[in-house]
């Protein structure tokens, strides 16, 4: 998915940034792969087979903000740039790029000879034309704060683009590994807010393209041929939309998926009872650049009071989800970055379980128990926590903290929700009461999209209104430095009023769990994850004859 994202699920493959913000952690697996005879050259052919909760929403990378639409639209359109299996930054439609002295400007020298898919040059032209794309005032993209910063973009020829910005923006050069370019041939003259082109691609320049999709029941991609970064070795790739993480699991045990991402009770407690899984399954485990979190819309009462806000914070114990939610499988967190990396704030810990607390911060702000329940005016303190449907961890979540806030007299409701209705009728529209949500995050460490108060707008990704000037500021000037240690004290300053704030709690960091079928092979785990080489994937020719059925 694109480098900042809500998640339908916690996917396999985290979409990375600077290296100063990622520890050299590889994925662990726990089954030794059976000997066996088979060849493991690469060869052509074969069909995986994938599951997902969620369906995607949007094939247009800039529009997308859930991980379902980027992970397929990620096979279609690429970047200038991409994040390796290390984490370096390199060169993706980019063969180099080169930054001016005042550190002001980069130009790009684009691959020779690269084409989309309809054998149409890609040129220099289709990066300005995305650019001016995201910039237009009609585009509604959560992204577009980085790109309305560049002043001047220039296609001096058909492989040289350069992109100069009126001051320092340090995120500058990652900012081109996640925007994904767009043909110009295509997409010229099209509403980009309005047009078919969103479900129904016409080229590539990806590993793949899309060859058919069955809104909520499946996505298939084919191999594009054409591939200008050699040869995509699997030729069919098709994900299958169960939003029952529990049928998922039948499925996997029946052989008739390749690949899942697996709860932490079916890592932990079912998976080894299965001895066919045992036999035909490899198991990963890594710390991704994910969080679950419990967010509140600041627009709605009673969360316009911050002591509210924190009560409910200090009545959830997270290592109690942690133990039981995640068996043990992450880590509770206080701050918007992955536990253990530079940029946290190790003075900022998680609210401790504190109820007694919790019930004297709703007394300052006039509640009193009556029966109870927490009662104000008249009026019971209750809300409706909305997640989506499928995310068991999600909803067990959302049950025990529905239990504990009980316990001090907040009568809460659960409502789970099919993903992409979630995103297009509650959250894009800014209808709910609180949500328990993930985000997708990178190394980066700028979140000028998540949390400045100008990103409030429409389908931008400060959905829940969060507006606090010292946050700003501190957004503000960690992106004029290239200096890691001034960057590092203004985040120290973002993360302190988040806390004080307290516009969502900070629930969890859990592991990525998935489970992918020994007859894919190529699969290379590294401090990005597992997913940062899936085009190299294959199935060797002896084993395609087991390609399982959908």
């Amino acid at each position: 998915m694109d480098y900042r994202s809500f998640t339908a699920q916690f996917v396999s493959l985290s979409l990375c940034f600077t290296l100063f913000a990622c520890n050299s952690e590889q994925p662990q697996t726990n089954n030794t792969p059976a000997a066996s005879s088979v060849s493991n050259l690469p060869s052509h052919g074969g069909r995986m087979l994938e599951s997902s909760i969620g369906d995607a929403s949007n094939l247009i990378p800039m529009i997308a903000g859930d991980a379902a639409s980027h992970d397929v639209a990620s096979n279609l359109y690429l970047s200038l740039l991409k994040y390796d299996r290390d984490l370096n930054l390199v060169g993706q439609l980019a063969e180099s790029w080169k930054i001016s002295e005042d550190k002001l400007s980069i130009t790009f020298t684009l691959k020779p000879n690269l084409k989309w898919s309809d054998n149409h040059p890609f040129t220099a032209e289709d990066c300005l034309f995305t650019l001016h794309l995201i910039q237009a005032d009609s585009t509604q993209s959560p992204y577009k704060s980085d790109y309305t910063l560049v002043s001047k973009a220039t296609a001096q020829d058909a492989r040289t683009f350069t992109v100069t910005y009126n001051e320092i923006f340090s995120p500058a050069l990652a900012s081109w590994a996640s925007l994904a370019i767009l043909p110009k041939h295509i997409f010229e003259g099209q509403d980009i807010m309005n047009t078919s082109l969103s479900r129904s691609p016409k080229v590539s320049i990806g590993p793949y393209f899309l060859k058919d999709w069955q809104a909520q029941q499946s996505i298939t991609m084919q191999a594009n041929p054409h591939y200008f970064d050699g040869d995509v070795w699997i030729d069919t790739r098709i994900t299958r939309i169960i939003p029952d993480p529990a049928t998922q699991f039948l499925e996997l045990s029946a052989g008739k998926i390749d690949m899942m991402n697996l709860t932490p009770t079916q890592y932990s407690r079912l998976f080894e009872k299965n001895k066919k899984l045992m036999a035909e399954y490899e198991r990963y485990k890594y710390l991704g650049f994910t969080y679950t979190y419990l967010g509140f819309n600041l627009k709605r009462g009673p969360f316009t009071q911050p002591e509210v806000r924190q009560a409910i914070a200090y009545a959830i114990d997270r290592q109690e989800l942690v133990d039981g939610v995640l068996l043990g499988l992450g880590e509770p967190l206080a701050a918007p970055f992955k536990p253990g990396t530079t940029w946290v704030n190790n003075k900022i810990k998680p609210r401790a379980y504190d109820p007694a607390l919790a019930r004297k911060l709703l007394a300052q702000v006039g509640y009193t128990e009556v029966d109870g329940k927490m009662v104000k005016n008249g009026e019971a303190l209750a809300f409706t926590i909305l997640t989506n449907n499928g995310n068991k961890m999600r909803a067990d979540t959302a049950t025990i903290v529905q239990q504990r806030l009980r316990e001090i007299g907040i009568t809460v409701n659960v409502r789970l929700v099919e993903w992409s209705a979630f995103i297009e009728n509650f959250i894009n529209t800014r209808d709910f009461d609180a949500v328990i949500l993930g985000w997708s995050l990178s190394p980066e460490p700028d979140q000028y999209n998540i949390w400045h108060s100008s990103q409030t707008g429409a389908r931008q990704f400060n959905f829940l209104s969060y507006a606090n000037a010292k946050v700003d500021k501190a957004l503000d000037e960690a992106r004029k430095t290239f200096d890691v240690d001034q960057r590092k004290a203004w985040y120290d300053m973002m993360q302190e009023e988040i806390h004080h704030d307290a516009p969502l709690v900070f629930l969890y960091a859990g592991y990525s769990l998935p489970a992918i079928h020994k007859r894919i092979y190529g699969i290379d785990p590294a401090p990005s994850g597992i997913g940062h080489n899936r085009e190299q994937w294959f199935i060797p020719k002896a084993l395609q004859q087991q390609s399982i059925a959908p």
